[in-house]
């Protein structure tokens, strides 16, 4: 895992809304009336139309980057984890029980004036270390002790299924090394790209200053780190091309990789983290390896110890707590983002306790949250959206039969997985105490290092998550060739799931999440792996050709589009996403129509059932995001923003226009001609 790896959380809900005014009924018929704007006219702008209502009445707090439906989904998964947390805290339980670490866990996390106190105290053998360093051997064995602890120094290793034999664990080496988001942030020439980059070299040196170096000191070494990282962000690759699986896979020997850079001992460097009998290794992008060695071999030990003490400082700041963390938030929440005030201190300890222990909170929140019968409910769903796909692939129109029967048989084969695992992961060797909270970050650290070490050479466990069933997310592992569903996803706010109407379960739960991820598995990336799980060609070449003219009309449409100011959409980064909104949205529709709801035809709440379908969608992406995090997320994610992921694929919908009466000179209306249809 990435620090600050920032995700946009794939939409869905369920209990009580905080936001909600306590007057709201609560029955089908009334539900949407808190969200819908009537003032707005849906044919012009149909994501305030569906939403704005909510969104005039709750602004972003001033301690969030944004505020929408995830984020009163999470408001209500906070409330069940803080009794979890304080109970479990007050309980002193048995050593080495789920209940004693979490308890430990969140007791020594809430203690804030201690974690001051402490600061960097338990990395002094880490810097000591770092100390040390003479040669470029010693370099070396310090930055892979370091990535050992989470510090992404230098490059990255990544431990995962081998794209091209998915029964196989995999030693993965990718670009890395950079302080800043991405390597756009290091060439950007606008004005925010250039702020970013005076404040970021600022505020690296009052991190040095913190670490005890002298201003002008300090000065010269943020300038040091700022040369090091612009030379490695030149050699990688932009967020555009991360996304070609063929591209970034380049599987080599040992020897390769040793060819490849040459001052790095590979052997040596693996087993200094306990990786040991690796005899090849997929490199992602073997240019930023070449320039690697280049650099290896220009800086200076110096230089090297430098960089190497800004990366351990900074991996750890907001961990290390007082002035640390001021100056990490200061910079990456204030500046970065436009977050004027950190959010509180028991809500950043649960988001602590979810990456680190969040398969035993899981465990908790599954016995008495997620009902037999809501489970079953969502299984249902999720096997009548793969009976709308499989529909939808044998009626294409431009695909040929060739290619449409490896689709089913991909289809056919993908695993669903719903709510929560059948194994929880085992936290035995993850030591958790009260007296250190940022030694047991560390602990956890380790604990994740081994935890993935220990995967190569053995068995691929397709029965794992990578998500805790309190997770407000969704995904798709084309590895596995599964959908992984976790129970919050299908959360509804401020209503019981029983009560809610199809219409709207399907917009949302169907749509947004179900369809979503499963077209994941047919976009312009999953698309290339075969029903095991591995990159294999199994189109023709004249259908692969077709795919990628409606992916290439996907792109054009999403790039017209303005994200923020006069800053436009990356359709070729954000298309994958694109194209799994535009499929989720048809794969749920398709499956609302076979319900009795759909077919009945009767108003509900002043609304068609198709009307009530296409605001659950809406509903999903519901959301405000400041503009400086929207900027930020132009540049770094793979989603538009939520706005566009509503009007976006809403646009190309035949049905979307004959539910709202939208034609030509209606600002929503697309001509059919440039409308665009994959599945």
């Amino acid at each position: 895992m990435k620090k600050r790896l920032l995700l946009i959380l794939i939409p869905a809900a369920m209990f009580l809304m905080a936001a909600a005014p306590a007057s709201t009924p609560v029955d089908a018929e009334h539900y949407l009336d808190q969200f819908i704007d009537k003032s707005v006219n849906p044919a012009d702008d149909f994501f305030h139309y569906s939403v704005g209502k909510w969104l005039k009445a709750n602004p972003i707090p001033a301690s969030e980057r944004g505020w929408g439906i995830g984020n009163i989904v999470q408001e209500e998964t906070y409330q069940r984890l803080l009794t979890i947390s304080n109970e479990a805290a007050a309980a002193h339980a048995a050593t080495g029980t789920s209940a004693q670490k979490i308890g430990d866990f969140w007791a020594a996390g809430i203690d804030t004036d201690a974690i001051a106190r402490t600061g960097m105290a338990p990395l002094a053998d880490e810097f000591a270390t770092i100390a040390t360093i003479t040669d470029k051997r010693s370099l070396l064995a310090a930055v892979s002790h370091l990535q050992y602890l989470g510090v992404d120094a230098l490059c990255s290793v990544g431990i995962s299924q081998d794209e091209k034999n998915s029964d196989r664990i995999a030693l993965h080496l990718y670009q890395g090394g950079l302080g800043l988001p991405n390597r756009d942030y290091y060439f950007d020439a606008d004005k925010r790209g250039t702020m970013l980059r005076t404040e970021y070299v600022k505020h690296v040196a009052r991190m040095f200053t913190l670490l005890g170096d002298s201003p002008l000191k300090a000065k010269v070494n943020a300038a040091t780190v700022m040369a090091i990282e612009t030379e490695l962000a030149k050699a990688s690759r932009k967020l555009e091309a991360l996304r070609d699986p063929i591209k970034n896979y380049n599987a080599m020997s040992m020897a390769g990789a040793q060819k490849l850079t040459p001052t790095i001992q590979w052997k040596t460097f693996f087993e200094a983290q306990g990786i040991r009998n690796i005899d090849s290794v997929i490199v992602g992008q073997p240019e930023f390896y070449r320039q690697l060695e280049k650099s290896l071999t220009l800086r200076t030990i110096p230089a090297w110890k430098t960089y190497l003490r800004y990366h351990l400082a900074s991996t750890f700041a907001s961990d290390a707590g007082g002035a640390f963390e001021q100056e990490d938030f200061h910079y990456f929440g204030t500046i970065m983002n436009g977050t004027k005030i950190q959010r509180p201190r028991w809500k950043r300890m649960l988001d602590y306790e979810e990456g680190y222990l969040g398969d035993a909170l899981g465990q908790l929140y599954v016995s008495h949250y997620f009902s037999p019968a809501t489970k079953a409910r969502y299984e249902q769903l999720t096997n009548n959206v793969f009976d709308a796909f499989r529909d939808r692939i044998k009626n294409l129109d431009w695909m040929s039969e060739a290619t449409k029967k490896q689709a089913l048989v991909k289809l056919g084969a993908v695993t669903k997985k719903v709510g929560y695992p059948a194994k929880w992961r085992d936290y035995t060797n993850f030591a958790v105490t009260r007296e250190s909270f940022l030694q047991d970050i560390i602990s956890g650290n380790k604990w994740k290092s081994d935890y993935y070490i220990n995967k190569l050479g053995k068995p691929v466990d397709r029965t794992e998550w990578d998500m805790t069933p309190q997770t407000y997310n969704a995904y798709y592992n084309p590895s596995n060739n599964e959908i992984v569903l976790p129970a919050a996803i299908f959360i509804l706010p401020g209503i019981a799931d029983s009560l809610v109407d199809d219409a709207v379960v399907y917009g949302y739960g169907a749509g947004t999440t179900i369809g979503h991820e499963i077209t994941h598995g047919f976009d312009d990336e999953g698309r290339q792996f075969d029903e095991k799980g591995n990159l294999k060609e199994w189109w023709t070449p004249a259908d692969s050709k077709e795919f990628n003219l409606r992916a290439a009309s996907i792109i054009r449409q999403f790039n017209h589009y303005i994200a923020v100011n006069d800053l436009h959409v990356n359709g070729a980064a954000t298309a994958g996403e694109n194209i799994a909104d535009l499929g989720g949205m048809v794969l749920g529709w398709e499956a609302f129509k076979k319900t009795d709801q759909y077919k009945q035809n009767k108003t509900l709440g002043g609304l068609t059932p198709a009307q009530r379908y296409y605001v659950g969608w809406a509903l999903g992406w519901m959301g405000e995001i400041r503009p400086e995090n929207i900027a930020m997320r132009v540049k770094t994610d793979v989603h538009s923003p939520s706005f566009l992921r509503v009007t976006g694929p809403m646009t190309n919908q035949t049905n979307f226009y004959e539910a709202f009466g939208v034609k030509p000179g209606d600002k929503m209306y697309r001509p059919d001609s440039v409308r665009v249809k994959i599945w």
